[in-house]
């Protein structure tokens, strides 16, 4: 049987990192999506205030199963 996959762009930010961006974007996403298969992070971005990083985001692809 083949399987066939859906791709969604998501954006999402953290106070701590890129890692937990990344991880509270599949987070968030696992809540409404089953099967998920992979992420892609693909851009990085970071919000500077009094040149200290205030915010972490990431532009991810996640990747789920279509049933």
């Amino acid at each position: 049987m083949n399987s066939m996959l859906k791709v969604i762009e998501v954006i999402a930010e953290s106070d701590k990192s890129w890692e937990d961006a990344a991880a509270n974007a599949l987070a968030h996403a696992s809540k409404t999506l089953k099967g998920i298969k992979s992420i892609y992070i693909k851009d990085m971005q970071a919000k500077v205030d009094k040149n200290k990083i205030v915010k972490y985001r990431v532009n991810a692809n996640i990747s789920f199963l279509l049933k």
